[in-house]
């Protein structure tokens, strides 16, 4: 059903909300998604999203995943489609695919180019902006009775323009005018901006429902990140409320929720706001924490049914009864097959509570979780005003020493600045940077320190947090052979390492056994089984390894072609090694420097 048709037929008086995801970069996580989804829909959303990455660089599995939503589960889907740096013809493929998997809603999105490409090509020259994409849809006698479309708004500024508020709301009102239906933001977290900006745009006659991006904060880091590219407004009450609290995971979790329910009652209360739309991350607790919280849960329409390969509906863990479990036995909880392995069941709906990113369990739907509306993550103002124009590798060199010594506050690797956990092992960072051996991941071993500890804990209070010494970095070829020389001569059984270029696909030289897998952050927490946040592994590695050398191609992308800047960076790219090397005894933190300086290489 078309979602501008189910907001209209929708009791106003009530509230409803839809549910935002992405497609997980690994088969595992993918397949775990489904499950986590079936879970959410109890909350009966009106509908969800499914992103589309940039360029059309998830087309196949964000088609996979709406077709399996829409088609499988009968829950309403909306696309995200994105129309520039498309190859020619792809977006009428895409609008026939969509149609003919029974999806009747779209979500036009200009889109961000894939990283490594020139930005802004209108490989197909109908398409240069969304609302392009907008009049084409709405416009064509083969399209407009199937799809009903909606389109992005910035409350606080779109992070690229150059225009004034004024000037971003005509561009608005022309998508408006073109035939979307709705209205999707950008998260924000100002509310009294949002407000503000909503009686604006509404005084210029855009009329159509306006749905509000809420993304309930996660982790410290992850907010700063994201409210950094998406030029997020926060208030300075938000940052006071933070500061004493961002090494804590819980806390900041808690606050999060707490702050999503604060926002959503006030703009029901003072913007008469009826929707919203929830980015998720592919993580179900917060978002249940939220609804559950304003004693929405279940209350709105739309029902997930499960395919009957998946079993009947009792072996459906619900969202309510997966927290209630978290802590029980493995003997006492039912789950859908497929949802992991064994040892991690009871972990189904808390599996993500401190997210993991591209260091965390491959099998879960939030591993890597990407950037919102597919952006690139690298701004030109970066580029130019931090890392300024690198002609060799002493250049490159001295950007990465820089952020070690705060001189540089990011580089393309790290979006922030050098953390309190790594100032523990400045020195040896700095000794593996002057060797040209550029960090760009690391922690230091750690052995049953606090949980509240302001450097090093996280998770509940009253736990215990274990590290294993852990450093990644790339270096030249004939240094990698030395480190693999030196560990299986040295390594005494120690050391592991992963290690693997841009030219290798889907390979990599390692000495973890096939299936392997190395936690090197683990917390033990009173009524908990033990949490293992970050884990290396194979498949962890490898999508990481391709993200990687793909930001130097990004990089390089920002200089004219065949410039120093760029042959120096594609260069890089071309022939250098990613190596990500772990040392297992976390009782001595020495043990990983030692091994990697006082080696014998002979």
């Amino acid at each position: 059903m078309k979602l501008s048709d189910k907001i209209a037929a929708h009791d106003p008086s009530q509230p409803f909300y839809t549910f935002e995801f992405f497609p997980p970069r690994t088969d595992q996580g993918f397949e775990n998604l489904v499950s986590r989804i079936s879970r959410l829909a109890t909350l009966n959303p009106l509908a969800i999203s499914v992103t589309w990455g940039a360029g059309g660089s998830t087309k196949d599995r964000s088609l996979e995943l709406a077709s399996l939503t829409q088609g499988d589960y009968h829950l309403d889907t909306l696309l995200h489609l994105t129309c520039t740096n498309m190859e020619q013809g792809l977006v009428d493929e895409v609008l026939k695919a969509v149609r003919d998997r029974g999806i009747q809603n779209i979500l036009a999105l200009r889109g961000d180019p894939p990283r490594g490409e020139e930005e802004w090509i209108p490989s197909d020259p109908r398409f240069t902006h969304a609302v392009d994409l907008v009049s084409y849809i709405s416009a064509s006698p083969e399209y407009s009775s199937d799809f009903c479309v909606g389109v992005a708004a910035y409350p606080d500024g779109h992070t690229e323009s150059t225009t004034d508020e004024d000037k971003e709301i005509d561009y608005l009102k022309a998508k408006v005018d073109a035939g979307s239906d709705f209205i999707i933001t950008q998260l924000f977290y100002d509310v009294d901006q949002f407000l503000r900006w909503l009686a604006k745009i509404r005084s210029k006659g855009i009329t159509v429902p306006v749905i509000p991006g809420i993304m309930p904060i996660q982790t410290y880091a992850s907010f700063v990140r994201l409210t950094k590219l998406c030029g997020t407004r926060v208030p300075a009450c938000i940052t006071e409320d933070l500061a004493p609290i961002s090494h804590d995971d819980q806390l900041v979790k808690d606050y999060g929720v707490k702050l999503a329910v604060q926002m959503i009652r006030r703009l029901r209360l003072e913007g008469g706001i009826q929707g919203f739309h929830f980015c998720t991350l592919n993580l179900e607790k917060s978002v249940q924490r939220v609804l559950e919280t304003l004693r929405w849960a279940g209350d709105t329409p739309g029902t997930m049914e499960p395919p009957a390969e998946m079993g009947p509906p009792d072996l459906l863990i619900t969202p309510t009864s997966a927290t209630d479990t978290a802590t029980s036995t493995l003997a006492t909880i039912s789950v859908t097959d497929g949802e992991a392995g064994r040892g991690e069941l009871n972990n189904a709906a808390t599996w993500d509570d401190f997210p993991n990113g591209r260091f965390g369990d491959f099998k879960s739907p939030a591993f890597g979780n990407q950037d919102l509306w597919g952006g690139s993550g690298i701004s030109g103002s970066d580029v130019l005003a931090q890392w300024n124009n690198p002609k060799s590798l002493d250049d490159l060199t001295q950007i990465f020493l820089g952020h070690l010594h705060a001189k540089i506050l990011t580089t393309p690797f790290s979006p922030t600045p050098l953390s309190s956990e790594s100032l523990m092992i400045l020195p040896h960072l700095e000794r593996l940077t002057r060797r040209s051996w550029w960090t760009v991941g690391s922690q230091p071993a750690v052995d049953g320190v606090s949980s509240g500890d302001k450097v090093v804990g996280w998770g509940p209070r009253g736990g215990y947090v274990f590290q294993k010494g852990f450093v990644e970095f790339f270096c030249e070829e004939k240094d990698m052979d030395v480190i693999e020389r030196r560990v299986e001569r040295n390594g005494h059984g120690w050391v592991h390492y992963f290690a693997g270029n841009y030219k290798a696909d889907g390979e990599c030289r390692s000495n973890v056994p096939e299936g392997g897998r190395n936690a090197v952050t683990w917390g033990v927490f009173p009524g908990q089984e033990i949490a293992q946040t970050t884990i290396i592994e194979k498949e962890s590695f490898l999508t990481w390894k391709d993200e990687a050398f793909s930001i130097w191609s990004e990089w390089a992308s920002f200089y004219r072609p065949g410039s120093e800047e760029r042959k120096l960076l594609e260069g890089v790219r071309n022939e250098r090694w990613l190596v990500s090397i772990v040392h297992h005894d976390y009782k001595d933190p020495q043990a990983l420097w030692t091994f990697l300086f006082d080696g014998n290489d002979s």
